[in-house]
């Protein structure tokens, strides 16, 4: 998925404004205007569109962990340089405080049935037998879930 549409989704799902949306940025300690928000935030074919990169998505997502489950004292955790849909996966698990359990009926909002080890392969280290990359579909469809459970829509 692209990074972009990430970020448009999570602020639909969570009704966020360019104002809260700042407001998350530096809560993982990252400063920026809402000119460069909303470019992130239009759609392609929008002549001041841009790209969110991996780093800045990751810092937005660490501001939502904090946002959600509240800072940590001492240093933050370093935005990774490079995503992919397990990592972004596992900080909407942790932001939203979610278990396997609570992932699992999130998924039949939108009449998707998995199991509990196909959702703990997902969250397993790359290196390990198990482990099973997150393709985009799955991630799109946990998201449409989110908005189906937050905002009562699909």
């Amino acid at each position: 998925m692209e990074n972009n549409d990430i970020i448009r989704r999570i602020r639909y799902i969570f009704n966020f404004n360019d104002s809260k949306m700042i407001e998350l940025f530096a809560l993982a300690d990252c400063v920026v205007n809402r000119e460069l928000i909303c470019n992130w935030l239009k759609k392609e074919e929008d002549p001041d569109y841009k790209t969110i990169n991996d780093k800045h998505l990751a810092i937005f997502l660490n501001g939502f962990i904090n946002y959600k489950r509240g800072k940590k004292e001492g240093e933050q955790k370093k935005p990774e340089k490079t995503l992919t849909n397990n990592i972004i996966f596992r900080k909407l698990k942790i932001a939203l405080n979610l278990k396997d359990t609570d992932i699992i009926d999130i998924y039949k909002l939108v009449h998707m049935n998995i199991s509990k080890h196909e959702l703990s392969a997902l969250f397993r280290k790359p290196g390990q037998r198990q482990y099973r990359k997150c393709k985009d579909q799955f991630l799109r469809n946990f998201l449409y879930a989110l908005q189906t459970k937050y905002r009562g829509e699909f």
